[in-house]
């Protein structure tokens, strides 16, 4: 039998029917140029001439002479119709791609309630449809639409509506859980079922997440002999979603021994996940198994103390066969291990031994218990631990600042923001206006310092966010604030916890400047020549 597994990838077509899940042709273009570096071997684009997106994504698709097969989707013939006849089918050919995707029922339900139609002009739509597109000279993927339902329900119409499909000469026969309600062991059993009925048949997985299987359903049903696996990339799609490649993919090339894409792609699929979420506009959930940025984090102290010593010991797989990396949280749980780790991935020498730790540990627990956060907020523990190795070298004094917010009728709010600065000896006092407290505090604070850092032009914030910590307190409660700045080549995140959302805000900012800022030696004495990885001076 063999081991390989082709991989299909629907996130163009099927992801997109996810709920706030809205791609432009140029988006599409992007990610299926990023999937084809990935080297999964089907990229379905779309429904050829059902919107302008995809019309001009087949259209400039051929520009980029990817090695993935382009394919088209679309449904069979209607009911009591000539195929040649039919617009669907022309437009799958039309589009000019090498393969398509032919969609037809296989449960006797859906065939007489939403087709209204017998069981046998059922049959001859499927076989007459693929017969078709075959003498054009396309490879058809045969989705059997509710196919577990409609086995579950009629076992016999099922196998039979897979029969014709292969009768005309389809490539492959993909069996779909279109209502994703189907368990593991009915996966099992159906697909080894069918295996046993059409031997040598190229059979394929479809499956959907609304019970949180899609991923399970699929490996049960390669298991049992499937040799295509359908999904999307972070499981994207209608509903709860498809199958989730960025999880099936490294399952069955690491722990199953299955080859999906090459050996060295696999490396990629991590930041594959992070730039299809970022194009889609569409966070990542930090714990998404294998890609997300928790997936291999440890927070623990226990735990923490036993993968410094090998990683082994709470991960199943290195986080780099994937692209990802291993992180150490540090947060009230946070024993001495948690510390000393990350001050050694910072090149810090603190003593585990010493009265400077355990102190730095205790801060570290007191700022937490006041509501900070510093698992997401790394740059902030760096300046932290910085701080008590007393290797932090303070560029500028904050003395203090203003803020105007006036609004007046018929006109849009207007702030502005006047801060006071001290930087060697100089004595600043600026303002400046936002359209917001925060971006005023921002735009005050960086007229203020870019005649001293001109470096701090590259970055900015990317993102901002808030989080009410003591609801009861109403309006009066805490509020941490989460900053993420990003440059050319980096991006970093600080926090801020105040009463008031303008100074937990402050806070975030100055950290991410000063941030921005490490390593900077003096004014004279930042050069070309000592600059660091973020462009800035060494320390």
């Amino acid at each position: 039998m063999s081991k390989s597994i082709s991989i299909f990838d629907t996130t163009l077509r099927d992801g997109t029917q996810g709920e706030g899940i809205s791609l432009s042709a140029d988006d599409k273009l992007k990610i299926a140029k990023k999937l084809d570096d990935l080297g999964v071997h089907y990229i379905e684009g779309g429904i050829p001439g059902s919107n302008n997106k995809d019309i001009e994504f087949f259209k400039r698709v051929k520009e980029l002479h990817l090695h993935a097969k382009i394919t088209a989707f679309g449904s069979t013939r209607r009911k009591n119709s000539i195929t040649e006849h039919d617009e669907n089918l022309q437009r799958m050919i039309d589009a000019g791609v090498p393969a398509a995707t032919l969609v037809g029922k296989s449960w006797d339900f859906h065939v007489h309630t939403a087709l209204q139609t017998t069981l046998e002009e059922n049959l001859a739509m499927i076989g007459e449809s693929i017969a078709y597109l075959k003498r054009k000279g396309l490879e058809v993927i045969f989705d059997a639409e509710h196919f577990f339902d409609g086995y579950k329900n009629n076992p016999e119409y099922a196998a039979a509506v897979l029969g014709a499909a292969r009768e005309a000469g389809a490539d492959w026969l993909v069996m779909c859980d279109t209502n994703g309600g189907t368990l593991p062991n009915e996966i099992q059993e159906i697909v080894s079922g069918i295996a046993l009925q059409l031997p040598g048949a190229p059979l394929g997985i479809h499956t959907h997440n609304d019970c949180e299987l899609a991923v399970a359903n699929t490996l049960s049903a390669v298991s049992a002999g499937a040799r295509q696996v359908q999904g999307t990339i972070n499981g994207y799609g209608e509903r709860c979603g498809n199958a989730n490649l960025c999880s099936i993919i490294p399952t069955l090339q690491i722990k199953m021994g299955y080859h999906c894409i090459p050996g060295d792609s696999l490396p990629q699929l991590t930041n594959t996940a992070h730039y299809i979420s970022e194009v889609a506009n569409v966070n990542l959930p930090v714990n998404q198994p294998y890609v997300g940025n928790a997936a291999f984090a440890h927070k623990g102290g226990i735990h923490v103390s036993a993968i410094l010593r090998d990683s082994r010991t709470y991960e199943h797989i290195a986080p780099e066969l994937v692209g990802n990396k291993q992180r150490v949280l540090v947060s009230e749980l946070a024993g001495q291990s948690n510390v000393l780790s990350k001050a050694q991935d910072m090149g810090l020498n603190l003593d585990p031994s010493s009265e400077q730790a355990r102190k730095v540990i205790d801060k570290i627990k007191d700022l937490e218990h006041q509501g900070y956060q510093f698992e997401g907020a790394d740059a902030s523990l760096e300046l932290l631990l910085r701080e008590a190795t007393g290797e932090m070298n303070e560029l500028f004094t904050f003395e203090s600042f203003k803020m105007l917010v006036e609004k007046t009728a018929g006109s849009p709010v207007v702030s502005e923001a006047f801060v006071k600065l001290r930087v060697g000896g100089d004595n600043l006092y600026t303002a400046a206006e936002g359209n917001g407290p925060v971006n005023a505090l921002d735009n005050a604070l960086r007229k203020a310092l870019l005649t001293y850092f001109p470096q701090l032009k590259d970055m900015h914030l990317s993102d901002y966010k808030v989080r009410v910590l003591d609801e009861k307190d109403q309006t009066a409660a805490k509020v941490r604030v989460l900053i993420e700045s990003k440059d050319y080549s980096d991006t970093w995140s600080t926090v801020g916890v105040s009463s008031n959302v303008i100074e937990a805000s402050w806070e975030a900012l100055v950290d991410s400047m000063r941030y921005a800022l490490l390593g900077q030696i003096s004014l004279e004495n930042d050069t070309e020549a000592s600059r660091g990885p973020r462009g800035l001076v060494n320390h």
